[in-house]
């Protein structure tokens, strides 16, 4: 049995109406902006709970857009999470801001809060949890760190489509949450996409113009700004797996209950310890082993495929000029393991799996 990480083309809904409706909007030569783009959004902020949704070009340009539209002093502190995708970083530094990493818990990867309590300083202006794999980060509990500061929150929320915290959508707990549509995403469309959710006007109308140089309309630049619009076949593409999103979910949910069932014995690997009230859309279902490059082997001798997400931690890049180690994330980098959790993996597939990482640690 050969076993890919993920196949994106079968894990597209609905192909036949998708390439219908991508020859629809050539035919009327609709590539940017219009109906389809605005019906996403609306489509996306209500999927979220949202009062606004913007989209952009790509999750990247979220989160940079979103620091922007905060307008914090230059030399303000920002903590993030040391082990995260690179732009959550980026778009910090890219403000002339100064980036404070934060070790991470090891039950979900998400920031630790017993790290973030000694990290915050009166210089302190903005937090950015992660949602790292689509396991929510205890914003519960990070509002409670910050109450009666005044700390803006904005979260990452690239891996976390569907993700909750009791039945509420990750992204809206903070003051702007940013999502990322890239094509290996759960929610991901044919190209680069990308949007910001939030519940203030200010930073929604702000973020509406900075996507489009300035300008709601064509010559009303306000302002010198980017370009960075979701495009109306990506937008159109969104909206139809949308409509078939709780279906992935649902079933993601049921390979990781298979994961859960038949590896929590192992005492050599450590899984997901996620609490009641975390609901994860499990972008990534990773395990922890001292034993990860030869487990690594094995598997790919028995034609498994997995992934490493991330190899390193932020701190570890010497660009970012951050010497101090952290102690739950110090060569985490080293022992995580991505296993396959995709829809179209099937149960007989994914107890395969379960079957060999068994023998592997039973020899």
């Amino acid at each position: 049995m050969k076993i890919k990480f993920t196949d994106l083309y079968k894990l597209t809904p609905y192909k036949k109406k998708i390439k219908k409706k991508i020859n629809s909007l050539i035919e009327k030569n609709q590539f940017v902006g219009g109906e389809e783009v605005k019906k996403f959004e609306n489509e996306f902020a209500k999927f979220t709970g949202s009062k606004y949704c913007v989209s952009l070009g790509n999750g990247t340009d979220a989160l940079y857009l979103a620091v922007k539209s905060l307008n914090l002093k230059k030399g303000s502190e920002v903590i993030v999470p040391c082990n995260t995708w690179i732009s959550t970083a980026e778009s910090v530094v890219g403000e002339n801001l100064k980036i404070i990493f934060c070790d991470v818990n090891l039950d979900d990867y998400s920031i630790c809060t017993k790290d973030l309590k000694k990290k915050i300083s009166s210089k302190t202006k903005l937090i950015m949890p992660v949602h790292l794999y689509g396991n929510p980060a205890n914003l519960y509990e990070i509002k409670n760190i910050i109450k009666n500061k005044n700390i803006k929150i904005i979260e990452d929320c690239a891996q976390a489509h569907g993700s909750k915290i009791n039945s509420k959508h990750v992204g809206t707990f903070g003051d702007i949450g940013t999502f990322s549509f890239f094509p290996g995403k759960n929610l991901g469309c044919f190209g680069d996409g990308g949007a910001i959710v939030t519940n203030n006007k200010k930073y929604y109308e702000y973020v509406m113009r900075a996507r489009n140089h300035g300008a709601l309309k064509k010559y009303d630049h306000k302002f010198s700004a980017y370009n960075s619009r979701l495009d109306t076949i990506q937008a159109a593409i969104l909206r139809i797996k949308l409509k078939n999103y709780s279906r992935q979910l649902n079933r993601r949910r049921q390979i990781s209950n298979l994961y859960y069932k038949n590896l929590s014995n192992i005492q050599k690997i450590k899984l997901f310890n996620l609490k009641k009230n975390q609901f994860s859309c499990y972008h990534q279902f990773v395990i922890r082993t001292s034993q990860r490059n030869s487990l690594q082997k094995f598997l790919k001798k028995n034609n498994i495929s997995t992934m490493i997400h991330y190899p390193y931690m932020l701190n570890d890049l010497k660009f970012f000029k951050y010497n101090k180690k952290m102690k739950n994330s110090y060569k985490l980098g080293n022992k995580i393991l991505s296993l396959p959790i995709s829809e179209e993996h099937s149960n007989k597939e994914i107890n395969y799996i379960c079957e060999k990482i068994q023998i592997f640690f039973k020899n």
